[in-house]
């Protein structure tokens, strides 16, 4: 990797400011999702036993630039201390004298978290002043937070231009992981792109073809590439307006050497509610009165037959309505299938996208893949192949 990771730097006694991503759920002022405090405990831990002063800066909710109390950071403190099991100290503002002070009163090991850096504008305009007045409680940056790596904020990429700068744990496992299923990947390289609407994801699937041997086309959008192959959908939700963008991919897809893999069956029904009367019909036998919900059995068995000759596959999007039975079965299929390859380590399975990583958890198989990525629009610019500006300021 590109970058100074953190086994090479001298970190004891050193103000170590850290990146995360503490913008957790929330309701009634106690957190009711801490996976994101969890993710940074293997960073915090490590920082604090080689003896730095581990100093967290996080963003909560959108109080653009303002100081919006019912945004401060202060609920998160308790929490992220009983999971440390050490004590994490406060700062009511994450520059200037009530920074300073929290800061300058850490033992080598200790941990403080510092206000809500979005109550400054100067955060999200990654003000040069701003990035500065954060620098002078640090002598060494680590950014822990890929999910926050798509912004060029100051903290996320000014002030690694001010200090000796470090991917956190997390965001190092996030970048090999990200490396292997695009970077440099083992091959054949297959996709799994599902969702509902082509127009979301124009960028993501014109980088893909590219990239990849083959790329399955799942959810509503698959309906919107079956129109543009002149095949009629029915009621189906379907973005007649991109048919001639669907047939640019299709041709970008032959050119570049990608197979493509379109539904061939589908399940219809005529309305979406748990238990309803659903059947299985080929495309081209679709009725006016149908909607598409999930893939067909057939379409499922050739995905799960391409995935068994791959050696990588990158996964963004569900293949059917999976949150309403009996649509979800395409979906759970295909994850079971690309979980027991990735657990045997036959295949290098990465997944990513809020719909994903629920379609995942649904279907019992998160634990399974090699990486499931947790950070949301950050994961789908990558995909893109956009420069995420957070990631590249690390580059040494």
């Amino acid at each position: 990797m590109p970058f100074r990771t953190l086994d090479t730097a001298d970190l004891a006694g050193k103000r170590a400011l850290v990146r995360v991503d503490f913008n957790v759920p929330v309701d009634s002022g106690k957190v009711t999702d801490d996976t994101r405090l969890r993710a940074a405990l293997p960073t915090i831990a490590y920082l604090s036993k080689q003896g730095a002063k581990v100093v967290l800066l996080a963003h909560f909710d959108r109080p653009k630039g303002k100081v919006v109390p019912e945004m401060s950071l202060a609920f998160v403190a308790e929490p992220l201390s009983k999971l440390l099991e050490q004590p994490v100290a406060f700062a009511s503002d994450c520059v200037g004298p009530a920074a300073a002070e929290v800061v300058n009163a850490l033992e080598n090991g200790g941990v403080a978290l510092l206000e809500n850096v979005r109550f400054h504008a100067g955060e999200e305009s990654n003000d040069a002043d701003f990035a500065k007045a954060l620098a002078a409680n640090g002598d060494v940056y680590v950014n822990d937070a890929f999910s926050a790596a798509h912004r060029a904020h100051a903290s996320t990429e000014g002030l690694a231009k001010l200090l000796p700068a470090y991917p956190g744990l997390s965001m190092q496992r996030e970048l090999e992981a990200l490396d292997a299923a695009l970077g440099k990947p083992k091959k054949p390289v297959i996709g799994i792109v599902g969702g509902s609407k082509v127009s979301t994801k124009l960028d993501l699937l014109r980088n893909l073809v590219t990239k990849l041997d083959y790329l399955a086309i799942g959810g509503g959008m698959a309906n919107t590439f079956l129109y543009a192959a002149k095949i009629d959908v029915g009621a189906s939700l379907c973005e007649t307006d991109m048919a001639e963008t669907a047939r640019q991919i299709i041709d970008l897809a032959g050119s570049a050497g990608c197979k493509l893999l379109l539904p061939t069956d589908v399940v219809v029904a005529q309305e979406v509610k748990p238990g309803v009367a659903a059947t299985v019909r080929n495309v081209y036998e679709v009725q006016p009165q149908d909607r598409i919900l999930d893939a067909g059995p057939e379409t499922v068995a050739t995905l799960n037959a391409t995935m068994d000759q791959c050696q990588t596959l990158i996964w963004n999007g569900p293949l059917g309505v999976f949150e309403v039975p009996p649509f979800d079965e395409a979906t759970v299929s295909a994850a079971k299938r690309a979980a027991s390859l990735a657990k045997s380590g036959k295949i290098v399975a990465v997944a990513g996208g809020g719909d994903t990583v629920a379609a995942l958890n649904h279907a019992g198989v998160s634990a399974d893949f090699t990486f499931v990525s947790t950070a949301g629009g950050a994961f789908l610019e990558w995909m893109e192949g956009k420069t995420l500006p957070g990631v590249a300021a690390l580059e040494a």
